[in-house]
């Protein structure tokens, strides 16, 4: 089994987090959304992964930082690493292609913007299976349509009427991903585009027209991280997930007249000095928290909040916080007195 990660673009919602650091090594409860996404994903399948293909953006942005975290990342799951460039921004096709070596046998195509909570089954009597999850308001997302034995037929980008409830969260399984690289390969030589970009629906649509099955796998949660404001909320239901799951949350940490109202992530080195923390609040390492209030936020390696009431925050790494704003989103290497 293989995974495959398209992650070339630049996270533009989340600025500034993603002027330093691409959007998915972002931590959300303390752990980098690629990271969280392709472990979570690993451990539902059924058989072990062999190899994780990355399909990264400019060098200069997804730089040797970046590949010898993945390469860690898939070393940890017994996996290859592969890494691919995407150096134009044309479309999710186009960057599922831009892994052509690695498109061959059973894979999974994950997205890596996204986190889930699933039981990811896999239909054996189906060639592929797009993950979903039931929304209120589908008008705003792309969605499954389903025929009378509820296999998929079609795929529909925000409909004005209603086609169905299921939205497509951007996680597919495909018992023979060469049927989808002949199919994109098609698409792009027809120069098939949607505002210059070739999208993977058009290849999967070619595959459901040469009569391949397709069927729906619902997950239990999918949490987007595509803005600070999400995140954060992102970042409170997954430690929600990991208490229930009695995770280890807490490191080796200094505490002085403090409290930690659980569920918390707290890294190694994190000194909390006449500091409430919590709940729902991840901290990366070496942060140092004093004289403050801190809730439903995110704040992460490296940096100083002092006499400050933080809820809803999303703070970067080497951050000095002082100031009075409750919600605020900083970037990296920022200071605010």
């Amino acid at each position: 089994m293989k995974i495959i990660v398209p992650m070339a673009g630049r996270g533009s919602r989340l600025r500034p987090h993603t002027l330093t650091v691409p959007k998915p090594l972002i931590p959300v409860a303390g752990i980098p959304i690629v990271h969280r996404l392709v472990a979570d994903i690993a451990k539902l399948l059924p058989e072990p992964v062999t190899e994780i293909a990355y399909i990264l953006g400019d060098p200069a942005y997804f730089g040797d930082q970046v590949v010898a975290a993945l390469t860690e990342l898939s070393e940890s799951l017994g996996a290859k690493t592969s890494i691919y460039r995407q150096n134009e921004p044309l479309g999710t096709g186009h960057a599922v292609m831009c892994a052509e070596p690695s498109l061959s046998g059973p894979a999974v195509v994950a997205y890596a913007d996204t986190l889930i909570r699933a039981n990811l089954s896999l239909d054996p009597d189906a060639d592929s299976v797009i993950w979903v999850k039931k929304v209120s308001k589908p008008e705003q997302f792309g969605v499954v349509q389903l025929d009378k034995s509820g296999a998929i037929n079609a795929l529909v980008e925000k409909p004005a009427s209603f086609v169905s409830d299921l939205a497509v969260i951007g996680i597919y399984y495909f018992k023979d991903i060469g049927l989808l690289k002949a199919a994109l390969q098609d698409v792009l030589d027809e120069k098939l585009t949607h505002g210059g970009e070739y999208q993977i629906n058009d290849g999967i649509l070619r595959m459901m027209q040469d009569g391949k099955r397709f069927v729906p796998g619902e997950v239990d949660a999918w949490m987007d991280c595509g803005n600070p404001n999400v995140t954060v909320e992102t970042n409170k239901r997954m430690l929600d997930y990991l208490a229930e799951e009695e995770a280890p949350l807490i490191g080796n940490i200094t505490q002085k007249n403090s409290t930690v109202i659980p569920p918390c992530f707290i890294a190694d080195g994190v000194q909390l000095i006449n500091a409430t923390v919590g709940p729902h609040v991840a901290i990366g390492r070496n942060t140092v928290i004093s004289d403050s209030s801190v809730k439903n936020s995110i704040i992460q390696a490296n940096t100083t909040i002092d006499h400050a009431e933080l809820n809803g925050a999303m703070i970067g790494n080497h951050v000095h916080y002082s100031g009075t704003q409750k919600q605020i989103s900083l970037g990296d290497y920022s200071v605010v007195k």
